[in-house]
C-alpha cells in the first residue's frame, strides 16, 4: 500500500506541482485548500505525512498544525511546512507550532522528496 500525504495548499498551481511530484514518487495525495479542511482531512484519512503551507484562508498553517498536534489520535503524523515565509524566525515559529520540518519556497523537488523520505520512506 502506498503512503498517503496530505497536501495543504490554497494555490492550485502549487498543488498541481506537488500532485505530479508525489505521484511520480509513488505517493498517494490527499488535498486540502485551507487550515480547516486540513484538520478534517487529517482526522478522516490519517495520512502518513502532512505538507502544510502557512498562508492559508480560514485558518493559517500554524493554527492548523497546533490543532492537529493537540489531537492524541493525530499528533504522531509528521508535518513539514512548505512555505514562502522564509524570513528570520519563521522556521522557529513553525517548529513552535509543532511542525517537524521546514522547507522554504521555491524548493528543489529533489530536496523536498529527500525531506519527505526522511519521514515516509
Amino acid at each position: 500500500m502506498s503512503k498517503r500525504i496530505l497536501v495543504v495548499e490554497d494555490q492550485e498551481d502549487n498543488r498541481q506541482i506537488l500532485r505530479d511530484l508525489l505521484a511520480n514518487a509513488g505517493y498517494d495525495m490527499i488535498e486540502a485548500e485551507d487550515g480547516q479542511q486540513a484538520i478534517v482531512a487529517a482526522a478522516e484519512h490519517r495520512p502518513d505525512l502532512i505538507l502544510m503551507d502557512i498562508q492559508l484562508p480560514m485558518l493559517d498553517g500554524y493554527e492548523a498544525t497546533r490543532r492537529i498536534k493537540a489531537d492524541p489520535a493525530l499528533n504522531k503524523i509528521p508535518i513539514i511546512v512548505v512555505t514562502s515565509y522564509a524570513l528570520s524566525g519563521d522556521e522557529e515559529k513553525a517548529r513552535a507550532a509543532g511542525c517537524d520540518a521546514y522547507v522554504a519556497k521555491p524548493y528543489s523537488p529533489r530536496a523536498l522528496l529527500a525531506k519527505i523520505r526522511e519521514y515516509v520512506p
